[in-house]
């Protein structure tokens, strides 16, 4: 599979859509379009995940969530202690940063799912149960981090500084109730248990028209990425260098999770590297922003949809389906 295979509609619509920002095109999505575009396509591929669990296996249904929930966790430990070498991020940015590696990005994915259907790949449903899963563990992780950090701050000033209040309650809501979250698995749910016959008439709105949609929402992607780059000068070589170094890591771990533990096909482990490298910039930068005030909010919006998220559709995609191909092969 070679180089023609990334030239899909969706990946030409998200370059397309960096280029009119570079060019100062006034091209420009409605107020709340991209919203409802995103909403469309977390149904989509929520039915169709639905409709494919019906006859899927307990166990490894189980196996991926127990997994989901350990990437989860596992993945923003990884990116806390590489931000956190040589102390050049301080804690309340790196606990930031890192939830967003931990959590998932829904537009990686779904284009690395077009991807495949491209290429006339299959896949199974399980990492469509993981996509919802993984979002909550991370956004945790943050949390906790911010919280511990501020006890220790605290402490260090012998009760002179002020200690912040973290209200639990309303961020474990925010974790567990995000509406991309409740969408995705309603959407699954009601897939699984819908009848065959009532899906059927759904179909053409939930798949036929679901690449054109698409390709809408990558070209906004496309222009939003854009207007990162010029906060890159201020992120340092260290945060740039992580936006590309921990994708690869983070990729390289969850196929390696797909392929040896799970036992998924090479298009299952390919779909689970791109969770794997992918970052959230819809789902937890709200609940950074509410839950770690003290953390640069350009930052961890910087690196997730102005670097790591073009890094994966351009890059990313192709080069983890080749290594997923090579690791099933050994």
């Amino acid at each position: 599979m070679g180089l023609d295979s990334l030239l899909i509609p969706a990946v030409l619509f998200f370059a397309l859509g960096v280029l009119a920002k570079f060019i100062n095109s006034d091209l420009k999505f409605p107020e709340g379009m991209t919203k409802g575009l995103g909403l469309y396509l977390l149904m989509a591929i929520g039915l169709k995940g639905g409709m494919a669990l019906n006859g899927a296996d307990l166990g490894l249904a189980l196996s991926s969530i127990l997994w989901a929930v350990i990437l989860g966790f596992g993945l923003p430990l990884i990116g806390y202690f590489l931000l956190r070498i040589r102390n050049k991020i301080n804690k309340f940015d790196a606990a930031a940063i890192a939830a967003h590696y931990g959590s998932v990005s829904a537009a990686t994915f779904l284009t690395a799912v077009a991807f495949l259907e491209v290429s006339g790949v299959s896949y199974e449903s399980y990492p469509i149960i993981m996509m919802v899963i993984m979002e909550s563990p991370a956004i945790i992780f943050g949390l906790v981090i911010a919280a511990l950090v501020r006890k220790q701050i605290a402490a260090e000033s012998n009760g002179e500084t002020e200690q912040v209040k973290t209200e639990w309650g309303p961020l474990i809501q925010e974790a567990f109730t995000n509406g991309s979250v409740v969408l995705l698995l309603g959407a699954m749910v009601i897939g699984a248990v819908a009848a065959p016959d009532a899906l059927d008439k759904v179909k053409p709105f939930t798949q036929e028209i679901f690449m054109g949609v698409l390709c809408l929402f990558l070209l906004d992607m496309g222009m939003e990425a854009a207007k990162k780059a010029d906060t890159l000068k201020n992120a340092g070589i260290t945060l740039v260098s992580f936006g590309v170094v921990m994708p690869l890591v983070g990729g390289t771990i969850g196929m390696m999770v797909g392929v040896s533990i799970l036992g998924f096909s090479v298009g299952g482990a390919f779909l689970l590297a791109i969770l794997s490298a992918s970052a959230s910039y819809i789902a937890v930068p709200p609940v950074m922003r509410y839950g770690v005030p003290e953390a640069n909010s350009s930052y961890y919006l910087t690196l997730s949809l102005g670097i790591t998220f073009p890094f994966n559709v351009v890059i990313g995609i192709p080069l983890f389906y080749q290594m997923t191909n090579m690791y099933a092969a050994l």
